[in-house]
């Protein structure tokens, strides 16, 4: 983490919360407490941002200056509206490819799929507020910066603006190892969401659930899944092949 990804002190951490820099989340002292600490909460609270109560020497580890109770993680990559990339592609003429990541925790990932998705053409990528990696420095570079160019959408609730996509006209296609049917026996054309899941346990089952498809990426060999970044871009590549 670099150290210009953080801010901390009460008074900083408000003016960040109120201009318009991206706070991804919210770090504040256990026993913190007076005016400007329930300011910041009732902020974060309006803006969906999340914030954790941790010891105070979590904060005396991440930074050396005066944190006053309460550090703020700020992301290098900005927000952009799920609903507005949509109408944007629309109004282009084109059919929007998301690519949704169901509780994707490591920045390397993140970052790999951020440049698959720039290469192979998707539209932005969309991720929940909690539960997802952090878009700092390391998950820039990872990306070779495509996290600078692709937009990215995070959302306070993930299932529901996954079914805001389906509302708007777009298929909801799960790629998991759970799946009958094969990547390359799936449509993937049209207006699409590619929904990929977590490192460790996959694509949670409410959106297994909402899902209109499921698709596998077939294997060969005896370890049964494959790397999230890795099956991203496999799955990306494909529906490239699919709509040219």
């Amino acid at each position: 983490m670099k150290k210009d990804e953080l801010i901390c002190g009460v008074h900083p951490v408000l003016e960040a919360l109120r201009s318009d820099l991206h706070v991804e989340k919210l770090l504040i002292r256990r026993d913190a407490g007076g005016d400007g600490i329930r300011d910041i909460k009732n902020l974060a609270r309006e803006q969906g941002v999340p914030w954790q109560p941790v010891p105070a020497d979590k904060l005396d580890r991440l930074t050396t200056t005066e944190h006053q109770g309460v550090a703020a993680f700020i992301s290098q990559v900005a927000m952009q509206d799920l609903d507005g990339v949509l109408a944007q592609a629309f109004d282009k003429g084109e059919d929007p490819l998301i690519v949704a990541l169901d509780g994707v925790t490591d920045v390397r990932n993140v970052g790999a799929i951020a440049r698959s998705a720039e290469c192979f053409g998707a539209h932005a990528m969309l991720v929940p507020k909690t539960n997802t990696a952090r878009l700092g420095s390391d998950a820039v570079k990872t990306s070779a910066g495509a996290l600078l160019r692709k937009p990215v959408c995070r959302v306070d609730d993930f299932l529901e603006a996954l079914k805001r996509a389906r509302a708007s006209g777009l298929r909801v296609v799960a790629v998991t190892e759970k799946a009958d049917t094969e990547l390359t026996g799936t449509d993937l054309r049209g207006p699409l969401v590619l929904v990929m899941g977590a490192e460790d346990t996959g694509i949670s089952e409410p959106v297994l659930r909402i899902a209109d498809a499921l698709a596998r990426i077939p294997m060969a060999g005896s370890i049964g899944s494959l790397n999230v970044s890795v099956a991203a871009g496999i799955a990306l590549h494909e529906t490239m092949r699919q709509r040219n």
